[in-house]
């Protein structure tokens, strides 16, 4: 049986896991706490607990936070010059906020694409390794 290469759009499936709803159909929550993944979604039954999201969105989210955070602070130093415990308040404070809030938001999007991909046991029935 050939699979149909867009049963599955990876972007639509990592909006929606971005959106923190279910890459399957949408609509159901995919998380049961602040980054704890459903083990299957309350409205369409998607088996979610396949997914391997691990370090990933840790690693996405200081890549982000870093890239707005440099240019940022470069730029309010050289423009307004306040004092350093200033900006390091400041800076320190809206790393940790953007942080906490893009965490979920890009754990939500690793999943869908994984969903997506067919990646670790998101393939459906019989798309497990056997054990014999």
């Amino acid at each position: 049986m050939e699979i149909a290469e867009d049963d599955r759009p990876t972007g639509r499936a990592m909006r929606r896991g971005a959106m923190l709803k279910c890459p399957a159909c949408g609509d159901g929550r995919m998380f049961a706490g602040y980054l704890k993944v459903r083990d299957h979604c309350p409205h369409c039954g998607e088996a979610l607990h396949h997914q391997r999201a691990d370090d990933g969105p840790a690693y996405l989210t200081v890549l982000i936070v870093s890239h707005i955070g440099a240019p940022l602070l470069l730029w309010v130093f050289l423009t307004y010059q306040p004092s350093p415990v200033s900006m390091l308040i400041w800076f320190s404070l809206g790393a940790v906020v953007l942080s906490l809030a893009l965490l979920p938001v890009l754990k939500g999007a690793l999943v869908g694409a994984q969903w997506a991909r067919r990646m670790h046991g998101f393939g459906g029935p019989g798309a497990e390794p056997s054990t014999s």
